[in-house]
């Protein structure tokens, strides 16, 4: 889609220059801007850089670890689910402090490890299911004309029978599982992105940022009078967008599907 978008806009843009007989500005605006682009790639290089080599050096020194720790509680508010000694948790904190301080690429390698983890413990928790762990999916409830209705399975996705499904169900306004003492299960289909996977997702997009350090630098390169100006107003935006993630990732844990 974008791929066709951006060939109709240059194509259009070609077209229309040479109906006006303005291929030649067209010609020099193209080297202008491959000029301009080769410049801020440079500048950005030394921003990310810079910027990427002191969060490594925070991480040789046990200061990611630290942060990580003290981070705990917001880890296991946003990721109940997930063991606590797991590896993903340094990831997540690491991708979140370089989020926070606006080191959108720093964020990246820790970003693709986290969810790497993640995928491995989707894959361990079918391994123990399948393994005979026991557990009891529980149904999707929807709201339909203001009562509450339960949505069952398809019996080939819960591998039961239609009659084990009843037996399951017993209570609609409580989680449903089909045996006491069974625990709920945790791993997603495969395919299936499971609920750290989404929600890590969705706090990595909201992205809180303290310091802007990419707008800053973006800014002073195209010549802004005041490039940290953007701090305070991307400080905002960035808060209501990352409560907003937590709310709705919140409200989603407590959806059963």
């Amino acid at each position: 889609m974008l791929n066709g978008l951006w060939a109709f806009m240059i194509l259009a843009g070609v077209l229309w220059a040479a109906v006006h007989g303005n291929m030649a500005a067209v010609t020099q605006g193209a080297l202008d801007a491959a000029a301009e682009a080769v410049a801020l790639c440079v500048t950005m290089l030394g921003v990310m850089s810079l910027w990427t080599g002191i969060l490594k050096i925070g991480e040789r020194a046990g200061l990611i670890d630290h942060l990580a720790e003290k981070m705990s509680p917001v880890l296991r508010f946003l990721f109940p689910d997930l063991p606590p000694d797991h590896p993903a948790n340094r990831s997540i904190a690491a991708n979140m402090i370089a989020n926070i301080l606006g080191l959108g690429w720093a964020a990246t390698p820790a970003g693709l490890k986290a969810m790497g983890e993640l995928a491995e413990l989707e894959e361990e928790r079918r391994a123990e299911e399948m393994a005979g762990a026991g557990c009891a999916r529980e149904p999707r409830r929807l709201e339909m004309n203001g009562k509450r209705s339960l949505v069952r399975r398809s019996d080939a996705e819960q591998g039961r029978r239609p009659q084990e499904e009843e037996s399951a169900v017993s209570d609609a306004k409580g989680p449903a599982i089909g045996n006491a003492g069974r625990k709920r299960c945790l791993a997603a289909p495969p395919g299936t992105a499971s609920r750290e996977m989404c929600t890590f997702l969705i706090v990595n997009i909201s992205s809180l940022q303290l310091i802007p350090i990419n707008m800053i630098a973006y800014r002073s390169q195209y010549g802004s009078a005041a490039p940290a100006a953007i701090v305070g107003p991307a400080i905002l935006a960035t808060a209501v967008s990352t409560a907003a993630a937590v709310v709705f990732c919140r409200i989603m844990d407590r959806v059963t599907v």
